[in-house]
């Protein structure tokens, strides 16, 4: 499994975004740490992952996949041990 980074602006107040939120939990084991951030294990590539979550955010958000390679964080304990985690 490889782990990713997924991250994106959500540009229109008062949207909807639960099909996206569910499409993210949908690709693999999961962790949101963050207000516009998640991380899934996966064995999806970066581009498939794009592919089935740009058809969940309107035409003016943005959104940014990538593989995750090296990492540090700050209080964020439970996310390192989910990252350590290499099931």
């Amino acid at each position: 499994m490889t782990t990713y980074l997924i991250t994106y602006d959500l540009n229109k107040p008062g949207q909807n975004y639960s099909d996206l939120y569910e499409a993210i939990k949908a690709l693999g084991a999961w962790k949101h740490p963050l207000d516009s951030t998640w991380f899934v294990k996966t064995s999806k590539t970066a581009t498939s992952i794009r592919d089935v979550l740009k058809a969940r955010v309107d035409s003016n958000d943005k959104l940014f996949v990538a593989e995750l390679g090296s990492w540090a964080s700050w209080h964020l304990p439970d996310l390192a041990d989910w990252l350590n985690n290499k099931s």
